[in-house]
Order: C-alpha cells, then structure tokens, then sequence
C-alpha cells in the first residue's frame, strides 16, 4: 500500500513549504489569531503570515486557525517546516488546491477504484474475521449514509468498482471547499483509502483509528512476528499525521 501522505499529482503539494538545508531560526515571539476580511489570520508579532506562493493565509474557520497558531507557537529556536503538517496543508490549500480541483478530485476517485479497505485476505482464517469485524460495519455504513455501493474482493487480484460509485466519490469530493478537499486528498493518500478518509471527514472514525484499520494485515504480521524499530518509526510518523487530519477537520466545522 502506497504511503506518501498526500496525493502524488502536483508537484508542490506534499510540501507546502520548501525544507531549507539549515533550518531557519525562530524569528517571532507571539502568535496570535485574529479575525479578518474573509476569514481568520495567524499573526506572528502582529504580522500576517503568507503562503509559499505570497498570498496571504487566511483561514476559513477559527478552529483551523488555531491549529496552524499553534504549529507556529510550539516552535522552539528553529522552525521544524517539515513537522508543521497543519501549516503545510493550509498552504497546499490555498496556493495548490483551487488550481486543480477537477484532478484532485479524479485522484481521490482513483483511490476509491482500489481502496484498500474492499481486499479482504483468502487466509488466514483469524485475519479474515478480523478484517470483517473491523471493516465490515464502516463499508455497511459508507454505503448506507454516503451512498457508495463497492464491490468487496478476496486476494490481490485488482476487482473493478462500479462507475457510478467512483462519480459520486468524485462528487462528494468536488462539494467541498478547497480546505476540505485538502484533507481528503491528503487522508486518501496517508490511509491508501477513500472509504476511511470519507469516514474521518463525516465523524465516523477517528485519526488514529483511520490509521489502525489501514494497516490491519500489517499490524497482524508484526503480532506474528514481532515489530522492527524502523517500521514502529515510521508507523509513528503516520500517527501524528493521522491526528493532525483529525483535527483539520474538526477545526474546519468549528
């Protein structure tokens, strides 16, 4: 399963910022959130922050704005760009996502087509259950609330999804703000699955669970045969992004 942490289609939008070779020393002392002409600002020292591309980063919810406030004020002597993953997709966002709405869209719609969540394992028996315990009642609630009706395989062996399934994935993609579809691409790409970043967006599941149930065959091979350090690393890694997205889309409903 594909694990990038965001949708591999544009070339700035995994980045958001571009990592310099020394990282920048902190610069600010106060962060503050105030309210402005369409929408909320992160002011550093009373100065409005702007994107990569020089626009200014105005948020559309208070709850967002604090979380990016909050990515700026924990910073210590230098400013870790690579670990402020709020900030970073606040400005895919802004500067990437209203550009390329339409292959946004189709990218998610392509991770609805292979989702991970529909190949359930032929063996072993215990996994299987496993699999059908966790994922069954998200896929019956998917398809009974979000009206996504998919085609569950056994095996690897790639199975088609129905077209109007993969339209409406594109729809429900397309009806939200550039914010929102910031975060479902981003989730899309972080789980290897449409069908959890749906869920995650509407509430159903939290981030770390969104994360648990994409790696189930993985978790079942490390109680098999015990975990690596690298893997729990990077396993960690995806955490933080998972809780992040769980807070984006809890502060862009705020």
């Amino acid at each position: 399963m594909r694990r990038c942490g965001f949708v591999p289609i544009h070339p700035g939008m995994r980045k958001g910022f571009h990592e310099p070779a020394e990282k920048p020393r902190r610069f600010y002392k106060a962060v503050e959130v105030a309210e402005a002409e369409g929408g909320f600002a992160v002011l550093l020292d009373g100065r409005a922050l702007r994107t990569p591309g020089g626009t200014r980063l105005l948020l559309p919810t208070r709850g967002l704005a604090d979380l990016v406030a909050a990515e700026w004020a924990a910073q210590g002597e230098t400013i870790e760009l690579s670990q402020m993953h709020a900030s970073r997709l606040a400005n895919t966002a802004i500067d990437s996502i209203g550009k390329a709405r339409e292959a946004t869209a189709d990218q998610i719609a392509r991770y609805a087509g292979a989702d991970l969540m529909l190949y359930f394992a032929e063996e072993p028996l215990a996994l299987v259950s496993r699999q059908n315990e966790l994922w069954g009642p998200l896929l019956d609630r998917v398809e009974a609330e979000a009206r996504l009706s998919f085609v569950r395989a056994s095996g690897i062996i790639h199975q088609e999804q129905p077209q109007e399934t993969l339209d409406e994935v594109r729809r429900i993609a397309l009806g939200l703000d550039d914010f929102g579809l910031a975060g479902l691409a981003f989730g899309a790409a972080l789980f290897g699955s449409a069908i959890l970043v749906i869920g995650l967006q509407r509430g159903w599941l939290g981030g770390v669970q969104a994360l648990e149930l994409s790696r189930l065959d993985e978790a079942w091979q490390e109680e098999q045969w015990g975990v690596d350090e690298e893997a729990a690393e990077r396993v960690a890694l995806l955490r933080i992004e998972a809780e992040m997205l769980e807070r984006w889309f809890r502060g862009l409903a705020s």
